[in-house]
């Protein structure tokens, strides 16, 4: 089961959320299969990581909407994106256009020639007219410019500029499962402070954060994929007193339907539908999240431009 763990050190300015994504990335994975459009083994992992911190990031700050978490640059990724709804339904999919290695990192995937970028986009459910989405943007270097050769490095980096929140994160991805640790510390100034900590030594809060901080980051890739939650914890943070919250679940969701994909096609106009149909006999779409094929025949497509309010013949042509 696709679960995430949220739990507070007590006493101490710093919380946690540990995230293990299995049945539903699992299932993720094997839609992509079934339309015979898998992903090599290193973006599968990329994907894998960038679910499970899409899930931690989501779950953090408590956002009514999506979350999506993109890495895009100029490697044979071209891009690859997550999306995390509030309920933690996810889906994700890459635009891959050349040849990965099969111990290519994320440099080599994405990073190439030093333009890959990291964007958060926080799209609200409920939009204000005239309302737009929120979106952060890091490159994918540090402060003194070198490469950052993993996901984790990167989203640290984003939360440390984005929330001035100290947070380190280990993530880890392999066919079976997508997981994810995060640590932050917590402000402690201001209504939001655990009680008891607003007077202590800043050197103490440091200490603190930095002891539990290293303790996260001794887990292995290997721990985090193979020990299930209260191994982790209780191995990782045995001398910690913490309080644990209910586990929230994760699902595979995509949002795509026939009705989205009609819309789509009638931004085509009905010119190019046209020559479409008299090329192919049917206008078919998959999904590039989940893989579900859609199709229009002749006489599908023809009642798309029967509906009230359809664009003019050959208008709006979007691509």
């Amino acid at each position: 089961m696709s679960e995430l763990h949220k739990f507070l050190f007590e006493g101490l300015p710093v919380r946690g959320m540990l995230v293990r994504l299995t049945d539903s990335w699992q299932e993720l994975l094997a839609r992509r299969e079934k339309a015979s459009d898998a992903f090599p083994a290193p973006v599968r992992t990329l994907l894998g990581e960038m679910a499970a911190a899409g899930a931690l990031m989501q779950s953090n700050i408590k956002f009514n909407g999506a979350l999506v978490l993109q890495v895009f640059g100029d490697g044979p990724v071209r891009l690859a994106v997550v999306e995390v709804q509030p309920d933690l339904a996810y889906r994700a999919t890459a635009k891959v256009v050349g040849a990965v290695d099969a111990s290519a990192r994320l440099e080599a995937m994405v990073n190439l020639h030093g333009k890959g970028r990291c964007a958060i986009t926080l799209d609200p459910k409920d939009k204000r007219p005239g309302q737009q989405p929120y979106q952060g943007v890091v490159p994918l270097h540090g402060d003194k410019r070198e490469p950052l050769q993993q996901l984790s490095q990167v989203l640290e980096h984003y939360m440390l500029q984005s929330e001035q929140l100290d947070t380190r994160l280990v993530l880890a991805a392999d066919d079976r499962i997508a997981a994810g640790l995060l640590i932050q510390r917590l402000p402690v100034e201001g209504a939001g402070n655990l009680a008891g900590v607003r007077n202590e030594d800043r050197i103490g809060l440091d200490e603190a954060f930095n002891r539990i901080a290293h303790l996260a980051s001794t887990l292995t890739r290997e721990e985090l994929l193979a020990l299930d939650a209260d191994t982790i914890l209780r191995r990782l943070f045995w001398e910690q007193r913490m309080t644990r919250f209910e586990p929230l679940h994760a699902r595979f969701a995509c949002t795509c339907s026939r009705e989205r994909v009609g819309r789509m096609i009638q931004g085509l106009g009905r010119v190019e539908v046209e020559q479409i149909l008299r090329e192919r006999d049917a206008v078919e779409v998959a999904c590039e999240f989940c893989g579900l094929q859609y199709h229009f025949d002749p006489v599908d497509a023809a009642q798309l431009f029967l509906q009230p309010g359809q664009q003019p013949p050959g208008s709006g042509h979007t691509h």
